[in-house]
């Protein structure tokens, strides 16, 4: 789960890592009190969407003076974004970010990650800040330095001496940022972190570190254990699909394509939509209803593949196990009755329980195609789909 900018700077704040001070707003009319409350005649306004390029795409914007922040606030607020984070439909500013013009003598990149190689976390320094680490990595890989962090979060003297050196901090310098590679490894095995990434991180030139952008990843399977990070889920920032899924525990994840699909199990969900690719036709979504889902689960997960306006088609391929066939075909006849299907519907089911499922189906009425084979349903799929173009 993505986390905001602001939210991310009260998380680094709260374990001792400096960042400017800063207003949230949401409407126009709490303008003039967040510069009152900062103290401000200009300042720097960001808008707070879970995607980068905001200052490529105009929604980081300086104003010298009360009235142009009212004017770039009147912009900013509700402004689109759309680029490769984001996907065509693009995510919407509901904030902006309000803080004070910070003078930079330095700029550098400050990490931590999971090193899938490794199996561990990482932090990831270089004195290079301001761009993309993909881009220095590119560029410049000399400009890199990994070091390891032990699974309680912290880091050996002899690890923060060499990355204290390759940054290039002295004196007081390298003091602060000792203090803050030690903050920012615990904040990430603390928060159950996936990425946390300072910047910039910058140098003031009265000698100060600070942490002038932020972003903060969290794993969404120990949101359980993060009671406080699992509030900073933001619904605006996600295709509307994916908030209704994730409203009723679906894991669901829009494609491109134009075959629904509805399986329980994620390793059966991609070789049903590896085999739906392999009959030339190509899926809309990954929908996983679980092992254990109930009738009503398997009715919302219908539900939302029928809004989706790309699909021409349903496959429907379910394992019986936990879930038998038979809670399968009951949510399955419920889903229908309750919407307007539209398109073909085939459906492949195996184990528990199958042929009294199979029954439920043939006797509710329905169009339903039946397949008895994972191969026969996706081509199945595949011909109703191109029918229906």
């Amino acid at each position: 789960m993505h986390l905001h900018e602001y939210q991310a700077k009260m998380i680094l704040k709260q374990y001792g890592i400096p960042v400017p001070d800063f207003a949230v707003i949401s409407s126009l009319d709490q303008v003039d009190t967040a510069l009152e409350q900062l103290g401000l005649s200009k300042a720097v306004l960001k808008i707070q969407v879970h995607a980068g390029g905001r200052g490529k795409a105009g929604g980081v914007v300086i104003a010298d003076s009360p009235k142009s922040v009212r004017e770039a606030a009147k912009r900013l607020l509700g402004m689109r974004i759309v680029n490769n984070q984001t996907g065509k439909e693009g995510v919407v500013a509901h904030e902006l970010l309000i803080s004070p013009l910070i003078e930079i003598k330095k700029e550098y990149y400050l990490g931590a990650a999971i090193d899938r190689q490794r199996g561990q976390a990482v932090i990831i320094a270089s004195p290079e800040g301001g761009m993309d680490i993909e881009e220095i990595a590119a560029k410049s890989p000399e400009k890199i330095k990994i070091i390891l962090i032990s699974r309680q979060g912290t880091l050996r003297n002899y690890q923060l001496l060499e990355l204290v050196k390759f940054m290039g901090w002295k004196g007081p310098l390298a003091q602060s940022g000792k203090e803050m590679i030690i903050s920012l490894a615990k904040a990430f095995v603390e928060s159950d972190a996936m990425l946390i990434e300072i910047n910039p991180l910058i140098e003031t030139p009265a000698g100060e570190l600070l942490a002038l952008d932020a972003k903060l990843t969290v794993d969404d399977n120990a949101l359980f254990r993060q009671p406080q990070l699992a509030k900073c889920y933001d619904p605006t920032q996600i295709p509307k699909n994916e908030a209704e899924a994730r409203e009723h525990d679906l894991a669901y994840v829009a494609l491109d394509g134009n075959i629904g699909c509805m399986v329980n199990g994620a390793g059966l969900a991609m070789a049903t939509m590896d085999i739906i690719q392999h009959y030339g036709g190509s899926p809309a979504n990954f929908l996983d209803v679980g092992g254990s889902a109930s009738q009503e689960k398997v009715a919302e997960g219908f539900k939302i593949i029928l809004s989706d306006p790309k699909v021409q088609a349903i496959l429907v391929n379910i394992f019986g196990g936990i879930m038998n066939c038979v809670t399968l075909a009951a949510g399955l006849v419920s889903a229908c009755s309750e919407s307007n299907v539209h398109v073909p519907l085939i459906v492949r089911m195996e184990g528990t329980h199958v042929e009294k499922g199979k029954k439920i189906l043939e006797d509710s009425g329905l169009d339903i195609i039946l397949a008895d084979t994972l191969a026969d349903a996706a081509e199945k799929a595949v011909q109703a789909s191109k029918r229906r173009r």
